[in-house]
C-alpha cells in the first residue's frame, strides 16, 4: 500500500500511447484548441451544457488553456489535448480529470470529447486507458467518476469498455439544449490500495 499526498506532482504530464500523443495545452495552441471546438460545435454540444458567450473566441481559449497548464502543474486538474502522433500538433479529441479532490477522498471527475470524423477507430479508448493509468498511477487518484446521459450509448459502452461501473442515476443533472437532463453516474477505482499516510 502507498500513501497519498496532498497535493499532485508538479508536473505539466504528456503521455504516449502506440498511435496517440496527450499532452496539456498551452496558450500557444489556443488557436487550434478554438479550431477543434468550432469543428465539432454541433457534434459536441448535444451532450454539453451551455457555453460561455465567448468560447468561440481566441481570447477564450487563450485564457482557458493557460489556467489548464497552470492547473495541471498546481495538481488542481489535468486537462489532455489528444492527436494523433502522425498529426503531432493537430487536436483531434480531449480528456480531462477536474475537480480533484485530496485527503479521506482522493477521487476526481472525467470528461472527454472526441472529433466525429474520428468515431469508431478506438481513439477514445486508447487514449483514456492511458490517461487513467495517469490518474492512478501518478496522481495515486483512489476513484474516478464520470457521468453520461443515458441517450449516449456510445459514452456508456465506452466508460463500461473501460471497466466502469454504473452506481445510479441523477434526476435533472445538468441543463443541457434547454431542459434538465438525466445523467447516469459511473465509477472507475483504483486497483491498487490507496490510503492514508500516517
Amino acid at each position: 500500500m502507498v500513501g497519498f499526498p496532498e497535493r499532485s506532482p508538479q508536473i505539466s504530464p504528456e503521455l504516449s500511447t502506440e498511435r496517440l500523443r496527450l499532452w496539456v495545452a498551452g496558450p500557444e495552441e489556443a488557436a487550434e484548441l478554438l479550431r477543434h471546438h468550432v469543428d465539432n460545435r454541433e457534434h459536441l454540444g448535444r451532450w454539453a451544457p451551455p457555453a460561455p458567450a465567448d468560447v468561440y473566441t481566441l481570447a477564450y481559449w487563450q485564457s482557458r488553456s493557460a489556467t489548464s497548464r497552470r492547473d495541471a502543474i498546481e495538481g488542481r486538474a489535468a486537462r489532455f489535448a489528444i492527436a494523433w502522433k502522425s498529426s503531432p500538433d493537430r487536436i483531434i479529441g480531449t480528456c480531462s480529470f477536474t475537480d480533484i479532490v485530496r485527503g479521506p477522498v482522493q477521487a476526481c471527475q472525467l470528461g472527454y470529447g472526441l472529433d466525429q470524423r474520428e468515431q469508431g477507430r478506438g481513439v477514445m479508448t486508447e487514449a483514456l486507458r492511458s490517461a487513467i493509468g495517469f490518474a492512478f498511477g501518478t496522481l495515486k487518484l483512489h476513484r474516478i467518476t464520470a457521468s453520461y446521459m443515458p441517450s449516449n450509448t456510445r459514452s456508456g459502452s465506452l466508460l463500461e469498455r473501460l471497466g466502469f461501473v454504473v452506481e445510479g442515476c441523477a434526476r435533472d443533472h445538468l441543463f443541457i439544449r434547454g431542459a434538465w437532463r438525466d445523467h447516469l453516474l459511473a465509477a472507475l477505482i483504483n486497483p491498487a490500495p490507496i490510503v492514508p499516510a500516517l
